[in-house]
């Protein structure tokens, strides 16, 4: 039986460049010297140097994230937002959909997609 998800691993071009976005972001990280890590209650986002992996992409192309975009949930999409542009991050703006969520996407340096949203009241 299933039991539980665990993690989803990103490999990246540069890996000291995707520590210091995402904590640029305010992700407290944890780094080795093969991976960083991302813990979000009981998920993980994980990121390893794509030269150094022991798996590769299927493709063999550079997609990365193709088709892919993770959401976090924020407090505020609004607000946070702005601590990402005041970050110079740069972002989509914030929408409102008809499913009741506000949100907006950045990119990390490799392309994967962030969706940072709120839920609406």
């Amino acid at each position: 039986m299933i039991k539980r998800l665990h993690s989803n691993l990103f490999l990246v071009s540069n890996l000291k460049n995707t520590a210091e976005f995402y904590e640029k972001l305010g992700f407290s990280i944890q780094k080795t010297s093969d991976a960083v890590r991302i813990k979000i209650g009981d998920f993980t986002l994980a990121f390893m140097d794509e030269k150094q992996a022991t798996i590769t992409n299927e493709s063999g192309a550079s997609l990365k994230g193709l088709g892919i975009y993770t959401y976090i949930e924020v407090d505020d999409a609004d607000k946070y937002y702005e601590f990402t542009k005041n970050k110079n991050i740069h972002s989509t703006e914030p929408k409102t959909w008809p499913w009741g969520k506000r949100e907006f996407v950045i990119k990390d340096p490799d392309g994967y997609k962030l969706v940072f949203y709120s839920s609406i009241k």
